[in-house]
């Protein structure tokens, strides 16, 4: 009966679906190369694994509203991260533990085992005045249909921890035995937990994996870790620290005690719109993240979730980026190659000089949806400073702002499209640096920046109507040398047969 109950109110789902998908053929701001769901409301990435040949995506779903709600989770498949297929939903609220108005199935993560698809998720059910957060387990022989474990939940929260913030398990396998950590706060400081077991249905908690002392926050959301090179990383989102919200610390993993230790951290994003990055390993052994392009209400800059409600959807995932550790223990995120399959119209500049009080216009494909390099020559340029101006039309643009003398950059979208705000900022490491290269993906409601040799990132959503297709560089005063300057159209995921 329980199974029929979840079987029931995904077909609900799927009908929703169905009815609202006309909509979106004249939705004027949807992304042409971001993954998005099909309609409604999309946020946490879950579950991303490489399975029986292609790349699973699910993520957090509403799909009767554009906003958030009882959560499920969408799923779709890919053969290249680029042409996707919407398949039905995975997971729906359906039982006691995971069908409170306010929760549904909350985030979580996939792992394959015996040949099957194991899916272990947030149950969030109703608890006196407030709710309750559990793990659960579902199991797919197929990949696409998923039953619930008969013995949810299969972990609660350990005594002495809040249960109302007990959340997002991910899993993986280490010597022939089953980990997951998961997120929580105690006395109003950050965890992540550590849990072990030998069937991936019966857990035992080792210990506090890592915790805050508050420079790191009261909460965290969608931790992960994993190995990289001879190093571990463990990354999350954590809440009540002002501007941070994707932190990374490198360091080594004690499995005989269950304790991390970090020797270095850094910031995967300093935008405004990444958040909650997954990460999992693929065929070709990359270590990919991917995460959702949108904020949070607590956050200190929001003002909402953006127009494209109107339009009945909302949000989106960054693209995929692969993570490479570097020799001093800092990480780079590269967006993934398979984005070259979209790419049309190269134009290629060499030798480029832009003198003080000139625009020079940044030609890329529509000037909408593109991808552009740059690589400042940092020894020949004279100017201090120089700017990006983004998606402008007569009135408004996203203003990109590079301070070589203080190493410096911002993101300025208070005269975006007359609906966003902020100005998000960073370091950059230009000392002994000869070359800045600056890599631009924008698609038409983001851009994302990437700089400082795939240190430094800044992803801003940025509804611009399709007017705003001028791009320029302009240099307040001074000269600036530009080595090379390569762009590309990128053309639609849809457009590809």
């Amino acid at each position: 009966m329980s199974q029929l109950s979840h079987i029931k109110n995904i077909e609900k789902a799927q009908q929703e679906i169905e009815r609202k998908m006309p909509l979106m053929q004249s939705a004027k701001m949807r992304q042409r190369y971001h993954f998005m769901a099909p309609t409604g409301w999309i946020n946490d990435p879950n579950g991303l694994i490489f399975f029986r040949g292609q790349y699973h995506f699910f993520y957090q779903f509403n799909p009767y509203d554009a906003n958030w709600g009882a959560m499920h989770w969408g799923h779709a498949v890919s053969d290249d991260l680029v042409s996707w297929e919407h398949l039905p939903i995975a997971l729906a609220p359906s039982e006691s533990y995971d069908n409170h108005e306010r929760g549904g199935c909350f985030s979580g993560s996939a792992i394959e085992h015996d040949g099957k698809l194991y899916l272990m998720y947030t149950g969030v059910s109703k608890r006196g005045e407030g709710f309750e957060q559990t793990q659960c387990i579902a199991i797919s022989e197929d990949g696409v249909l998923f039953e619930k474990y008969e013995g949810n939940p299969v972990v609660t929260a350990p005594e002495g921890y809040d249960s109302s913030n007990f959340r997002d398990p991910k899993v993986w396998e280490h010597d022939g035995e089953f980990y997951f950590i998961c997120g929580t706060k105690k006395d109003n400081l950050a965890q992540a937990l550590l849990f072990r077991s030998w069937d991936l249905i019966h857990w035992k908690f080792v210990n506090v994996l890592y915790e805050s002392r508050g420079e790191l926050g009261y909460m965290w959301e969608c931790p992960d870790i994993f190995p990289l090179g001879d190093k571990y990383v463990l990354m999350f989102s954590p809440m009540g620290v002002h501007e941070r919200t994707t932190v990374y610390l490198v360091g080594d993993l004690d499995y005989s005690t269950g304790r991390f230790h970090p020797i270095a951290t850094g910031e995967i994003d300093w935008g405004f719109d990444y958040y909650a990055p997954q990460s999992f390993r693929d065929d070709k052994g990359r270590r990919i993240i991917v995460a959702w392009a949108n904020a949070w209400d607590w956050m200190p800059w929001f003002k909402d979730w953006g127009p494209t409600f109107k339009e009945h959807w909302c949000g989106s995932f960054a693209w995929p980026r692969e993570v490479r550790l570097c020799a001093d223990n800092t990480l780079q995120f590269i967006p993934v190659e398979e984005l070259q399959k979209l790419r049309c119209g190269e134009m290629r500049t060499e030798n480029l000089i832009v003198n003080s009080g000139t625009y020079y216009n940044l030609e890329a494909g529509d000037g909408i949806a593109y991808e552009a390099i740059l690589s400042i020559n940092l020894t020949e340029s004279t100017a201090d400073r120089f700017e990006l101006w983004l998606r402008c039309s007569d009135t408004h643009k996203a203003v990109v702002h590079f301070d070589l003398a203080k190493s410096m950059m911002w993101v300025d979208r208070d005269n975006a499209d007359g609906w966003s705000n902020g100005v998000s900022r960073s370091a950059i490491r230009l000392k002994d640096k000869s070359t800045l290269q600056i890599h631009l993906l924008v698609d038409q409601s983001s851009v994302e920046i990437f700089t400082d040799d795939y240190h430094t990132s800044h992803s801003c959503n940025i509804f611009a109507g399709s007017s705003q297709n001028m791009n320029y560089i302009t240099v307040p005063a001074g000269t600036l040398y530009i080595d090379s300057l390569i762009t590309w159209g990128i053309g639609s995921t849809s457009e590809r047969s």
